[in-house]
């Protein structure tokens, strides 16, 4: 038995069923590549799940991992504050869009900074109402989930959801929903649904994530802050996937040239270590009382010292730029394959920066999800050695998201093998329906 069989034997027995797990187990990592329990070279395009932007083991991040643990490793920032958590929340300020007083609080999952960005919205506003958005994810709390706009597995069998959480459609030109059409269900909204007074904040993902990747266009963004602005409604942007350089800039929202007044952010922010912010307007941070929001755990030390690290990495090597350049080839390289004959099965290449999605469909006329097909282009490429992930609210898109500091000659063998893995998934299939 390969160790690991003997895992996955191991993991079924111990693991509770509900957490999800690829096959492949973890040994050692380094950059964009990994190597699993049996030595087995993989091509990580997964990052996992966005969180690894500069990469697996960055020698700037694990110094300043080390260092900080030289001093202490935890005194809980309630109790006996750190100055690397000051720095870092003066550094955030600065970077999130907005010519505004902002201020930061950390906690420690994107989860938690998702329901902490609503307790402010709530208790700046005096609201309860929160507007999210079809296909949306925000993660799995109790909160979290009642804000995702996609059923299953998320808020299946789980019961009764908090009330005055309601859903506009994400705009999405693939699938026929036109801004003008969200926007006007909006408006039917406040007229048919809740009172805008009511409405404490709107909560969007510039790209969705989960949701399938699907980009939310700079007017959609546009027309939504001027509709928060006329009604007394806070727009929180969910930068949880999207933010630290992932898209090209530091948040997503910036190719909108739109301020949110909530910033939320995560993953990607420390460098492979749990860490979650939520920045933005003074006032609104501000407005929860004393001790209402935080964490025992929030802000570790550790991982501000990784966060701080990391922000110095993406300056020091241009990794906004560099994201714009990995997603630039991924997308040519997609279309290229997509105008093949005989690749009618890809119906969308889309993202944003080094977030790229492909859609797969039975075919271009209807649309139609093919959840088959993107299982076993994934599988495939597995086998060939690269990690990518599926996503959508039809389980049919593939997901891209390496290192930003993934080296050119390993971005080529990624693409390569994507490519031959999509061909050989296509062409099974073909031969399986003659």
């Amino acid at each position: 038995m390969s160790n690991t069989e003997a895992l996955k034997t191991r993991r079924s027995k111990a693991v509770a069923n509900g957490v999800a797990t690829r096959g492949i187990y973890a040994a050692r990592a380094e950059n964009a590549e990994l190597w699993d329990a049996d030595g087995k070279r993989f091509i990580d395009f997964a990052a996992g799940i966005a969180v690894n932007n500069t990469g697996h083991r960055h020698p700037k991040v694990m110094v300043a991992v080390a260092l900080q643990a030289e001093q202490f490793t935890h005194t809980c920032f309630h109790v006996a504050p750190y100055e690397g958590y000051i720095a870092l929340a003066e550094r955030l300020n600065a970077a999130t869009p907005g010519d505004f007083e902002k201020k930061t609080m950390m906690v420690t999952t994107g989860a938690e900074a998702v329901e902490n960005a609503v307790k402010m919205a709530r208790a700046y506003t005096g609201r309860s109402g929160i507007i999210a958005f079809s296909g949306a994810f925000h993660g799995r709390t109790l909160m979290g989930m009642a804000l995702c706009g996609k059923v299953n597995p998320y808020k299946k069998a789980f019961g009764a959801m908090p009330p005055e959480i309601l859903h506009a459609p994400f705009p999405n030109e693939f699938h026929g929903v036109t801004v003008e059409q969200s926007l006007s269900i909006l408006d039917n909204m406040f007229k048919s649904s809740i009172d805008p007074e009511r409405v404490a904040a709107m909560i969007i993902e510039p790209v969705q994530g989960e949701g399938g990747f699907n980009v939310a266009q700079p007017e959609f963004l546009r027309a939504l802050r001027k509709l928060c602005d006329d009604h007394g409604i806070l727009l929180i942007a969910d930068e949880v996937q999207t933010g630290i350089a992932r898209t090209g800039k530091m948040f997503a929202i910036e190719h909108a040239d739109v301020a949110a007044d909530l910033v939320v952010m995560a993953k990607g922010l420390a460098g492979g270590f749990p860490l979650s912010a939520v920045t933005g307007r003074a006032e609104v941070v501000d407005a929860a009382p004393v001790g209402g929001i935080g964490g025992t755990y929030a802000g570790n030390p550790l991982a501000v010292a990784a966060a701080n690290a990391v922000l110095d990495v993406i300056d020091e090597e241009d990794l906004c730029a560099r994201a714009t350049e990995i997603g630039d080839q991924i997308k040519a390289r997609l279309d290229t394959v997509a105008d093949r004959q005989g690749m009618d099965a890809i119906g969308d290449v889309r993202g944003l920066g080094a977030m790229v999605a492909f859609e797969l469909v039975t075919d271009r006329d209807s649309n139609n999800p093919d959840p088959a097909l993107t299982q076993a282009i994934v599988a495939e490429a597995e086998a060939r050695g690269l990690i990518i992930l599926l996503c959508g609210t039809r389980a049919n898109a593939v997901r891209l998201l390496p290192p930003l500091t993934t080296p050119q000659a390993h971005l080529d063998e990624a693409l390569d093998i994507l490519e031959s893995s999509i061909e050989a998934a296509v062409n099974a299939v073909s031969i399986a329906a003659e």
